[in-house]
């Protein structure tokens, strides 16, 4: 059995997220997620959005925390600093790892790789789910600068 790192039941249900313009794809997906078991949030600090975007987030840490402290299936939200999918599965022996199916190719491929091979170590599933088409903070930040 695997230890209780969080004070919450397994399975853990672990997103990483940057949730810098929390949007309606950021619902979809915890709403597939909370079906797997408790939902902790990996939320980006600001300098590791900074370590893979190389922007800085519009939203402080501490401001995008207190948007997802909010939502009532997020149990639990921990510091992320960049892509380190990987080591954080494996320090928590995360059940379940969470993500949209658009970092198949981008900067997010090679930690994808390395944590699912990780993660069958001990049975733990990457769960994929369909990316909400058109809508990404990025593209609500391109729309509020040009608006501007």
């Amino acid at each position: 059995m695997r230890k209780n790192y969080f004070n919450l039941s397994r399975p853990y249900v672990f997103i990483p997220m940057s949730a810098d313009f929390f949007h309606h794809g950021h619902i979809n997906l915890l709403q597939k997620a909370k079906k797997y078991g408790n939902i902790i949030i990996g939320l980006m600090t600001d300098s590791g959005i900074k370590s893979y975007k190389k922007k800085s987030p519009f939203f402080t840490y501490m401001l995008r925390k207190k948007v997802l402290q909010e939502i009532k299936c997020v149990k639990k939200i921990i510091p992320l600093n960049g892509l380190e999918y990987a080591k954080t599965a494996q320090k928590y022996q995360l059940d379940y790892f969470v993500h949209g199916d658009d970092w198949k190719k981008g900067p997010q491929s090679k930690e994808r790789e390395t944590l699912i091979k990780t993660m069958k170590k001990w049975n733990g599933r990457v769960l994929e789910f369909k990316y909400t088409k058109n809508i990404s903070s990025s593209k609500i930040k391109k729309k509020f600068n040009k608006k501007i």
